[in-house]
């Protein structure tokens, strides 16, 4: 069974990705981390010419065994990741190991922006996690404070603002629901409830599959 779990910075589709591992007892990508591991790799060279061949050696050489997701949720690092993520050949880069994923055997979870709709359009159930900016700000800014670190919450508003439209723009990304993703909106869900409604929908859509085989 493959799960794709798409939707923008802060939304909660990480944390639900993991959930939905945990209970169907699948492994899990966090797609986001990949392009996260490149913006670091190249953070010294923004706005520098060099920056999108550096950007794209970076993605060929990224080393997935040991992407710390602590190390790379800063708020500026998510703002690089979605700079090279509009990279052509960086996407290309990256694309092969996020498909071999979802393709193991036995199924998987991923997540990310465009799961659904490029890298497994053959997913099994598909997720679009939304969320109004204001609540993935708070959530964010909560996520980073618990870490240790200061936030400016008006920047990292504006930076999550930023990033979306970014994102939306993208030409070489699918930053949008499949049109056979189910929506679910996650501003006023806690964790868990969002979970019991993710895992709802899942079942759902594997129970009518079931029926039509």
């Amino acid at each position: 069974m493959i799960i794709a779990v798409d939707g923008p910075a802060a939304s909660g589709k990480g944390t639900l990705a993991a959930g939905l591992a945990r209970h169907y007892r699948l492994p899990h990508l966090d797609t986001g981390l990949l392009y996260r591991a490149v913006g670091r790799a190249v953070a010294a060279l923004e706005g520098a010419p060099g920056f999108e061949a550096a950007a794209v050696a970076a993605a060929r050489a990224v080393d997935t065994a040991h992407l710390d997701a602590v190390a790379l949720s800063a708020a500026d690092i998510g703002v690089l990741a979605s700079k090279v993520a509009v990279i052509a050949d960086v996407r290309a880069a990256l694309y092969d190991f996020q498909r071999q994923f979802a393709l193991r055997p036995g199924g998987a979870v991923l997540d990310g922006r465009d799961i659904g709709t490029k890298i497994a359009p053959d997913a099994d159930v598909k997720l679009f996690i939304e969320a109004d900016s204001k609540a993935r700000m708070e959530r964010r800014a909560r996520q980073l404070e618990a870490r240790g670190q200061v936030v400016d919450r008006y920047a990292l508003y504006h930076q999550i603002e930023q990033r979306d439209a970014r994102d939306l723009a993208n030409p070489n990304g699918g930053f949008y629901p499949a049109p056979d993703a189910h929506l679910l909106d996650t501003t006023l869900l806690d964790i868990e409830a969002a979970l019991r409604a993710a895992v709802a929908i899942v079942d759902g859509v594997m129970a009518r599959k079931a029926q039509h085989n």
